[in-house]
């Protein structure tokens, strides 16, 4: 029986990896679940755990492949044995809520939510990728994150998962009871798959044309070895400059908001000495254009002790008009936790230099070309994974959410195609336009339906525009969100203690129940 276990939990994580971009077999995130909820119904605790460990490794290790372009085999294992610690978690914790034989499919939906919540916020302040909804942007079931949140899509996963593996269970009921009880499971779990498809997905707004540049790396460049300083920011510069003679030519409408991506500065306009060479070659072409651009790039602010990961909004004829800096660092990435154990693993360690965080979210108003004002809700890279960033931009008034992304560090894997779904759940989430623009690719400006338009390849260098609706109404996603985790947290206490209780224990052992006339037990 425990090889059967561990191999429903091997399956479930190659099924689980499936269902997300670069593969995008979207149901498949349902038979994950099942497989773990299979799995761990009736299980010892060690033998969940096993099973939740092995579905971990065969989720996580192929999934975050990219992580080893630079960094080397050594950090990508370890990050993959890390993220699997907590479906092993999950699995241990089925298998004390299971343990009476029964998949218990409320109660196991709810422990996947604080599963995902425990990644999202551990260790080092969490790493949220591959999260159940955000297997999610072509699903039927992607309209429900309007009225859940991502936390509670994820729920609504892991429930028609359970519900399968009820089905599943059932089926295999001699009695007629059985396949009666196993059809209505594998009903509910049909209507939770496609009841959402009926939530309205509103994309109405007043229009902005906006133009991203997708600036790819020159010749003989890489993210961890730098061509000439200035060499990135020449290539925006001129992309930029060719979009405004384009438009003197009357060839593409005149953009009212021009964006590049996180990085797309690699001289710091904040410098004392060398910032007015930077600040002059950025006005040039913002002046070209006639319209606000929104740029990234490190800097130290004008000699803080620590570079920051920022957004600078310039205006034609004024100049910097405002900046934003990245609260939400990746650990690994642009904070290096435990460097001296690290050093060990990766010899990339030490040219990772220690950001300071931003203190403000990234809410920034600015004029646009065309006349009136625009809102942006920035997230720089990968923001958008966090829940609290996103709903503090949409809170603030953002009427347009701008993901600004690199993406060099992670060559030709699926992390691109991964981190644009992202930002496509987040556009229904949250009925916003969402511009992802990478240095890199993949690019794509999204409307508030989710649907992708001028979406790049990767290593290409593009210029993308299109209208997109602005938008000021807030969807339920925004007054639920807070409130998944807590309820979910609610729901696997209660399912302990009832779980708990002789009678509950008898109610999931029938077969174990004694006679009335058994002698006591002392």
């Amino acid at each position: 029986m425990l090889v059967q276990r561990l191999l429903l939990g091997l399956l479930g994580g190659l099924a689980l990896w499936l269902s997300f971009p670069g593969h995008d077999v979207w149901w498949l995130a349902l038979v994950g679940c099942a497989a773990l909820a299979l799995a761990t119904a009736g299980a010892p605790w060690w033998a969940g755990g096993l099973a939740g460990l092995l579905l971990g490794l065969a989720w996580f290790t192929p999934m975050f492949a990219w992580a080893g372009t630079y960094a080397g085999t050594a950090p990508w294992l370890a990050m993959s044995i890390a993220s699997a610690c907590y479906p092993a978690a999950l699995g241990t914790v089925l298998a004390l809520l299971q343990r009476g034989g029964a998949v218990r499919p409320v109660v196991g939906a709810a422990a996947w939510v604080l599963m995902e919540w425990a990644r999202s916020v551990t260790p080092f302040g969490g790493f949220p990728w591959a999260r159940l909804g955000f297997s999610q942007a072509d699903s039927p079931m992607l309209g429900a994150v309007s009225l859940v949140a991502v936390p509670g899509l994820g729920f609504l996963v892991a429930l028609a998962g359970a519900l399968v593996a009820v089905g599943a269970q059932w089926l295999l009921h001699p009695a007629r009871v059985g396949r009666l009880r196993a059809f209505g499971a594998l009903l509910v779990a049909a209507v939770l798959v496609l009841a959402p498809t009926l939530v309205p997905r509103p994309t109405q707004g007043e229009p902005v044309t906006v133009a991203a540049i997708q600036g790819d790396l020159p010749a003989g460049f890489s993210r961890t070895l730098s061509a000439e300083p200035g060499t990135m920011l020449q290539r925006y510069t001129d992309r930029t400059q060719d979009l405004a003679e384009r438009v003197a030519r009357g060839e593409t409408a005149s953009p009212d908001l021009v964006l590049w991506p996180e990085g797309a500065t690699d001289l710091d306009p904040l410098h004392p000495q060398r910032g007015r060479t930077a600040t002059a070659r950025i006005m040039q072409a913002v002046d070209a254009i006639g319209a606000p651009v929104v740029l990234g790039g490190i800097s130290r602010q004008g000699g803080a002790p620590a570079p920051s990961n920022m957004v600078f909004g310039y205006l034609p004829g004024q100049g910097l008009a405002d900046v934003y800096a990245k609260i939400y660092l990746a650990p690994f990435g642009e904070v290096m936790p435990m460097r001296g154990l690290m050093r060990h693993l990766s010899p990339w360690v030490d040219r990772i230099t220690d950001l300071a965080p931003g203190r403000e979210p990234g809410v920034m108003s600015l004029p646009l070309a065309g006349g009136g004002q625009v809102v942006l809700g920035l997230a720089i890279c990968f923001e958008v994974l966090f829940d609290p960033a996103m709903r503090d931009l949409v809170s603030g008034g953002a009427e347009l959410l701008v993901v600004p992304t690199s993406n060099a560090w992670f060559g030709d894997g699926d992390q691109a195609a991964q981190h644009i779904a992202v930002s496509r759940v987040r556009a229904v989430e949250y009925a916003r336009s969402v511009v992802h623009i990478s240095n890199v690719g993949v690019s794509g400006l999204i409307s508030p339906d989710g649907t992708v338009h001028d979406r790049t390849q990767l290593y290409t260098g593009a210029t993308l525009q299109a209208t997109l609706p602005l938008r000021t109404d807030q969807t339920l996603a925004l007054r639920t969100g807070p409130w998944v985790v807590p309820a979910a947290a609610l729901i696997v206490l209660s399912g302990a203690l009832w779980a708990a209780r002789p009678s509950a224990r008898q109610a999931l052992h029938p077969r174990r129940a004694r006679p009335a006339t058994d002698t006591p037990r002392p």
